[in-house]
């Protein structure tokens, strides 16, 4: 008899699991790897900054990182993507070099930003290969850490000639956003507030292969 009950509650975890899985539906399944270095410079990290003096954008295209889950179940999702504190470029030389200095990011002590994925709180299945969710991740910033959750739409393509022109292999596309507070992190000026925001919004746009190249 206990076997026997043993047996069920097993077939009801496993049915149970597969029922609130949510994945990719597509060709590809099982545990695949992403891997965003773009020698072509085309993902961007960007952030923007806006107050009642003025509005600052920011842009990166010095994205790299992996994300590695099972396609049938996105809740599986790690990984770790990081932009060069470095090469954020505002559109003016001499702001981007005081957003490089130990006043603001600090880029030569801290030559990276970077944001851990822990764990997915919310899953909308939009289209088969197309999600969108919720990420709780530890995004690191000037050395501070602080828990973050982003929204975010993953998009799955399949290999064709047309994602050859990219990279070759499928390719995932993630785009996301999400606000940080300066202070959190230690970023802490007489400007802040008055020509820079204390909250910033940023926004993520890359794509990954699932083949080295």
């Amino acid at each position: 008899m206990k076997k026997i009950l043993s047996s069920v509650t097993l077939l009801i975890f496993l049915f149970t699991s597969i029922s609130f899985a949510q994945g990719f539906k597509v060709k590809a399944s099982g545990e695949q790897t992403f891997n965003f270095a773009d020698r072509g410079g085309r993902n961007q990290a960007s952030f923007f900054s806006t107050t009642p003096l003025e509005d600052i954008r920011g842009l990166s295209n010095d994205v790299k990182g992996n994300i590695t889950f099972n396609l049938n179940d996105i809740k599986s999702l790690k990984g770790k993507i990081s932009v060069s504190t470095a090469s954020i470029k505002t559109g003016i030389d001499l702001r981007d070099e005081h957003l490089r200095s130990a006043d603001w990011l600090d880029a030569d002590k801290y030559p990276e930003i970077t944001f851990t994925i822990k764990s997915v709180k919310e899953v909308k299945q939009v289209t088969d290969n197309q999600l969108q969710i919720k990420v709780v991740g530890d995004f690191t910033l000037k050395g501070k850490t602080k828990e973050i959750t982003a929204d975010a739409t993953l998009t799955y393509l399949d290999e064709s000639e047309q994602t050859k022109m990219r990279a070759p292999g499928d390719l995932l596309g993630v785009k996301a956003t999400f606000n940080v507070n300066l202070s959190d992190f230690g970023v802490k000026n007489k400007i802040v507030g008055q020509k820079v925001a204390e909250n910033i919004e940023v926004n993520v746009n890359i794509v990954g292969s699932n083949k080295a190249n």
